[in-house]
């Protein structure tokens, strides 16, 4: 571990290589090096060549199970790429990318529970 140089009034001290580290030595908070514009910009690509294939999807007339099925896949992967790149998940402690995942799957739940609730995959 490195040597506290400089202690804050938070309780938090910055080491001598300039990460900040928790002086009762429980955290130690890690700097990580951000990927270039590109990789962003390589991402929003995609992210509009997916949302196109949604958009897509919605005008091809396929039967209603099928293309809620195709649409919720789409909207899980877009999710996941936005959530872990953009909100910089990736990054952080599993735990947490844990927790906010559940709330994806959580809200695919409800939105299946009322599709069925509303008889949208019924057969006619």
């Amino acid at each position: 571990m490195s040597d506290v140089i400089a202690e804050t009034p938070d309780g938090f001290s910055e080491s001598s290589d300039g990460i900040p580290v928790d002086t009762g030595g429980l955290v130690q908070v890690s700097e990580h090096e951000l990927p270039r514009d590109l990789y962003y910009v390589r991402i929003a690509i995609a992210l509009a060549i997916v949302t196109g294939l949604e958009v897509a999807i919605s005008y091809l007339g396929m039967p209603t199970p099928i293309e809620i099925t195709l649409l919720l896949v789409l909207m899980a992967i877009k999710f996941v790429v936005v959530a872990a790149n953009f909100m910089h998940l990736k990054f952080d402690d599993k735990l947490l990318t844990r927790i906010f995942y559940a709330g994806l799957f959580t809200a695919v739940a409800v939105y299946l529970v009322a599709l069925t609730s509303l008889q949208v995959f019924a057969s006619s």
